[in-house]
């Protein structure tokens, strides 16, 4: 999180094969203020802090891509202020912007502005968090955030032996004692990471093969806020002191998050793991960022989710630049994202677990990152 990535995003022909390929055919529709004035227009692009790297390259990525087309852009970071993404977005609306791409901070709380933005005949691009309970969300770009959920159980379940990474089963039998973390509850992608998880692990924990020894067990109790590392933390200490005494140990945490996952992994510190008496337990992740990379690499974190935020910044401008010319976007998917008001039509790409057996073939041959980025 503190790490630029690179921050150049080339909408690459591979991808624009891959998605063609996919049989979508691209037709000329009426989105309201598209056509051929859509020649360097302007497009705001909101996003919801800078305080994690990925939202960073995120940002970058699709401004890069955008301008790339010839377009003028408007990038702003929130801060995770609600307010301050709600001025942001009403700020472009004024200035006179033809689309908006909008990774929220609460995907309920810019309503009022996207009926703005409706009533200018506005397109509106969810960008990788579900904005939610409104009809005037045109499409949206993001990953498959149940297989997320799905990936980052089976990392757990891989580094506690119960699976293997070809996905056999593994020799370990258990019981091993486990908690639960999930991100935060103004975030929709969270409930499908923890549904994810939670149908993967649920099998486990019935037969008693996985023990969640604080019984903490449902979203809203195991949620934080904000995705913030310092609650995540506190919530740790708080488990192990109420929790794990007299000798027990914790053996393994989902964590949905890298943030988390450090917080996490601080706290276990704190309190006597990370010795060759007592390792750290096992601790899975999401976003592949550069601290929990390091971390994996040094045998503390074993596990993290790499979404591909050039792929997602390739589809979303794709998506951008075809509504601007007033073309119909592709989408691969059409009845799962039901924002409490309509089904957003989206476009999901894929996940994958990065273990330390394969960070090298998946991020540092991808060209992610460099070597020298994860010393």
């Amino acid at each position: 999180m503190r790490l630029a990535r690179l921050t150049t995003a080339v909408v690459t022909v591979a991808l624009a094969t891959a998605m063609s390929a996919c049989g979508s055919s691209t037709k000329t529709v009426d989105q309201g203020g598209g056509g051929a004035d859509s020649a360097g227009a302007l497009v705001g692009v909101t996003m919801p802090t800078k305080s994690s790297e990925r939202w960073i390259a995120d940002g970058n990525n699709v401004k890069a891509a955008l301008e790339k087309l010839g377009y003028k852009v408007d990038l702003q970071y929130a801060e995770n202020d609600i307010p301050t993404q709600v001025n942001q977005i009403e700020n472009q609306i004024t200035k006179g912007a033809k689309l908006l791409i909008i990774a929220s901070i609460d995907g309920t709380a810019i309503t009022t502005q996207l009926q703005e933005a409706a009533d200018k005949k506005i397109p509106v691009i969810a960008y990788d968090r579900l904005i939610r309970k409104s009809p005037n969300v045109d499409y949206y770009a993001t990953f498959d955030n149940y297989k997320v959920g799905v990936q980052q159980a089976t990392s757990l379940l891989v580094g506690l032996g119960l699976k293997k990474e070809d996905g056999s089963e593994g020799t370990a039998k258990g019981p091993f004692n486990i908690e639960l973390f999930a991100g935060s509850p103004d975030d929709n992608n969270a409930t499908f990471f923890f549904n994810g998880a939670m149908d993967t692990l649920k099998p486990y924990i019935d037969k008693g093969t996985l023990v969640v020894k604080s019984k903490q067990t449902d979203f809203k109790t195991v949620a934080i806020l904000r995705w913030d590392p310092a609650t995540a933390q506190k919530r740790m200490e708080d488990l192990i002191t109420k929790t794990y005494t007299g000798g027990t140990k914790v053996q393994g945490v989902l964590s949905p998050y890298d943030g988390l996952s450090i917080g996490i992994l601080s706290a276990l510190k704190s309190s006597g793991y990370g010795t060759a008496g007592q390792p750290y337990p096992i601790v899975t992740g999401q976003d592949a960022e550069v601290a929990s990379v390091k971390s994996i690499i040094a045998g503390e974190q074993y596990a993290t989710i790499y979404k591909d935020t050039r792929k997602l910044a390739d589809v979303t401008v794709k998506m951008a630049d075809a509504v601007l010319k007033g073309a119909k976007p592709e989408v691969n998917n059409t009845k799962d994202y039901d924002n409490g008001n309509k089904i957003v039509p989206s476009y999901l790409l894929d996940p994958v677990i990065v273990y330390k057996s394969n960070y090298k073939a998946t991020l540092v041959e991808s060209g992610y990152y460099t070597a020298d980025q994860l010393k």
